[in-house]
């Protein structure tokens, strides 16, 4: 059955036909998104959500949406999105980051010049057959210094227009390094010497807890008396209202804002103050960007539910179309380790340690990483996933801990799984076959080779004559078909396992059987998600 996508904002007709060419069930309802309950009545049914800003994907809504797998914003703030609700559902969050960068980073500069030259008031007051030439007089920005606060993909652009203005530019962005600032050309600096420094400040950064109230009544007392303030980005990041009182005091000369800490913003502390311009959220509003950015969201919702290529997730790691092509066995091959380990574990799990040998070392190792956790985490909460198990062993404050290393043995790579708890450690480790086919090669560091099947069986023994008959002529007894049988031991009389891949559940009479043997110290069913 072809994937179904509920589309609840506007999107352009030809981005919705992106669904239909891949073969995706689109249902466009722009109007939708509006309605909160007829949305949370209707979700259920879509495995993918496009959405803009009109639609407020609330926990509510999450809570409906039984087969949703993924929500794409046409935009890059996913503020309308709960995300934390999301992830505890085992929802991908995408955005579409590049396609409103250059809008974005234009409409800042267009603002600056806007604020540097009182344009809308000049425009205003020529409209109303005024000349008040001597009333508007501006400054350059040649020469004046930049600041810019996050120096990012948007932030980037601007710093690049800037230069192009002849403007020095100053940059705040713990995340920027040296070297990339020196290939800019902008001078990397703290926030206070930005302040100092800067007669404008642009700035360029998520709402976060960290930036929220980045320019608070505080830092906006450290600026140069006459700075001007551009704030494209997003509401909450700068104190209105102390902002609104410097304007007022003069030591602000101007500010140009096209995002609030409230939106619609039908009333605010800067509207009609001198030399304030105001835009109602238009940084992404020009039709190369709008259409981008849709086109973006259908390819990249599209590219996950045909092929599972991961773009521009918020809340799990990214994977290429590339990359899923080629991880697919290695992200399976995680999982089932991850979920033998899982099954095999009846005490809390205090950590997780994942070895990555090889080709396995060079690969995306953040999705292989929550591929092992989601194994684990599912014998708990069946309805884990790639995106709520790291959230939910985070919550459970089960640390996680990987290490990668050159090849070093006979496979050219595998994965080793250990799982901590306060009485022992459980250690499996697999690989994947030139086949394609994941395999177990070591448990408790016995090796063996075995294929991995729906329906397993793992016991546990002293290495004596016998268990491979014991083995077999009780599955017979019981009408139990042995696809695969794979022993192991740790030497000669020592402890010994076997693996048996068998074609339906081994039934507990069976497993009651062979543990009245007394032959076997343990007899664990085990079941994985083979396709």
């Amino acid at each position: 059955m072809a994937p179904k996508v509920l589309v609840s904002d506007k999107l352009s007709e030809t981005a919705v036909q992106i669904f239909r060419d891949r073969g995706i069930d689109v249902d466009f309802q722009p109007d939708l998104g509006k309605d909160k309950d007829k949305l949370a009545e209707v979700i259920g049914q879509y495995d993918g959500l496009a959405i803009r800003s009109a639609t407020k994907v609330t926990e509510k809504i999450l809570a409906a949406a039984d087969n949703l797998k993924v929500i794409a914003r046409a935009g890059i703030g996913t503020d309308n999105i709960d995300k934390d609700a999301a992830s505890k559902k085992g929802v991908i969050v995408m955005n579409t980051p590049f396609g409103n960068m250059i809008t974005t980073a234009e409409h800042a500069i267009a603002m600056m010049f806007s604020v540097a030259r009182q344009i809308p008031e000049a425009s205003e007051s020529t409209h109303a057959g005024k000349w008040e030439k001597s009333k508007f007089m501006g400054t350059e920005l040649t020469n004046k210094t930049l600041g810019v606060i996050g120096a990012g993909n948007i932030g980037g652009i601007v710093c690049d227009r800037a230069r192009g203005l002849k403007m020095k530019v100053v940059a705040f962005d713990p995340y920027l390094g040296e070297e990339k600032a020196a290939k800019m050309g902008v001078e990397k600096v703290e926030l206070d010497e930005l302040l100092a420094r800067a007669d404008f400040i642009t700035l360029h950064v998520p709402f976060t807890d960290a930036t929220a109230n980045i320019l608070s009544r505080e830092n906006l007392a450290k600026t140069k008396k006459g700075v001007r303030i551009i704030n494209c980005a997003r509401g909450g990041l700068v104190d209105e209202e102390a902002l609104a009182d410097m304007l007022k005091s003069g030591h602000v000369a101007g500010a140009a804002f096209d995002v609030f800490a409230v939106e619609p913003a039908k009333d605010n502390v800067l509207f009609n103050l001198p030399n304030v311009v105001c835009t109602p959220h238009l940084g992404a509003a020009t039709s190369e960007a709008q259409e981008n950015v849709a086109l973006q969201v259908a390819e990249q919702m599209s590219n996950y539910l045909l092929t599972g290529a991961v773009e521009n997730a918020l809340n799990m790691p990214s994977v290429t179309a590339e990359e899923a092509k080629v991880m697919g066995p290695w992200i399976d091959l995680a999982g089932h380790l991850g979920s033998f380990t899982g099954q095999m574990t009846d005490e809390p799990i205090k950590a997780i340690n994942i070895l990555y040998d090889g080709v396995a070392a060079e690969m995306n190792l953040a999705a292989l990483n929550c591929a092992v956790v989601a194994g684990i985490m599912k014998r708990a909460n069946p309805d884990v996933n790639m995106v709520s198990a790291p959230v939910v062993a985070r919550e459970r404050g089960i640390q996680i801990s990987t290490t990668n290393q050159d090849k070093s043995g006979a496979f050219e790579g595998y994965i080793k799984v250990t799982v901590v708890t306060d009485k022992r450690e459980r250690s499996v480790g697999g690989t994947v076959f030139s086949d394609g086919k994941p395999r177990f090669i070591q448990i408790k560091g016995i090796n063996i080779d075995a294929e991995i099947g729906a329906h397993m069986l793992y016991t546990t023994n002293e290495d004596v004559p016998g268990i491979i008959g014991t083995l077999g002529e009780t599955m017979g007894a019981n009408n139990v078909n042995i696809a695969n049988f794979t022993l192991g031991r740790a030497g000669a009389g020592g402890e010994a396992i076997a693996l048996l891949y068998v074609d339906e559940a081994v039934p507990a009479e069976a497993r009651a059987k062979l543990a009245e043997t007394g032959l076997f110290t343990q007899v664990k069913p085990l079941a994985f998600d083979v396709a």
